[in-house]
């Protein structure tokens, strides 16, 4: 019972040091950049964890509740894409990770129905999208660099900046196109 509390008070300290990390860049509204993306990610011993932040805009090309039979199909599209953890992050494979959980967030894509009239589109007039992804990994001691395949994805992104914790250290690192890979720091 003690180790296991100890790894969850590792994991928590790993978690709030993430965040620590990310709230000066996500704490106000300046922040909202279009065709900027911010991603975060932490290494705790099998576990890699990766959460990012991005206006609407540098995804789908509008940030509101989408409106249109065209709109709503790109936000299914998008969600379905950002859901993909394995294709968007590809960690070295000889650390043979694998994607264990994918949850996305979005005040206008909550729902792709049409919005009951103007006041949804009002509360989510520069909205983004926040997603968290988990990958377990069998040797996280061959796991030195992450693949983002964002780029590739979202032609509207143009930089990521991105923030990495690990066990010892933590670094920063910008990715602007076509740069595709983040460093781990061990």
């Amino acid at each position: 019972m003690n180790q296991a509390l100890r790894h969850a008070t590792h994991g928590l300290a790993m978690c709030a040091t993430v965040l620590s990390m990310s709230i000066p860049s996500h704490a106000t509204e300046a922040a909202h950049v279009h065709g900027l993306m911010h991603v975060d990610i932490a290494v705790d011993r099998q576990v890699l964890t990766v959460q990012l932040e991005s206006p609407l805009d540098s995804l789908l090309g509008f940030e509101r509740r989408p409106r249109t039979p065209a709109e709503r199909q790109a936000a299914d599209a998008l969600l379905k894409q950002m859901g993909d953890a394995a294709a968007l992050f590809k960690p070295d494979a000889a650390a043979q990770c694998l994607p264990t959980k994918a949850s996305l967030e979005s005040a206008a894509l909550q729902s792709t129905a049409p919005a009951a009239g103007n006041e949804g589109d009002k509360e989510s007039e520069h909205a983004d999208l926040d997603a968290s992804y988990e990958f377990r990994c069998a040797h996280p001691d061959k796991l030195t660099v992450v693949e983002v395949g964002l780029f590739d994805a979202f032609k509207r992104l143009q930089k990521i900046e991105v923030q990495v914790a690990g066990a010892k250290s933590q670094s920063k690192q910008t990715l602007r196109r076509p740069d595709k890979v983040v460093k781990l720091t061990r």
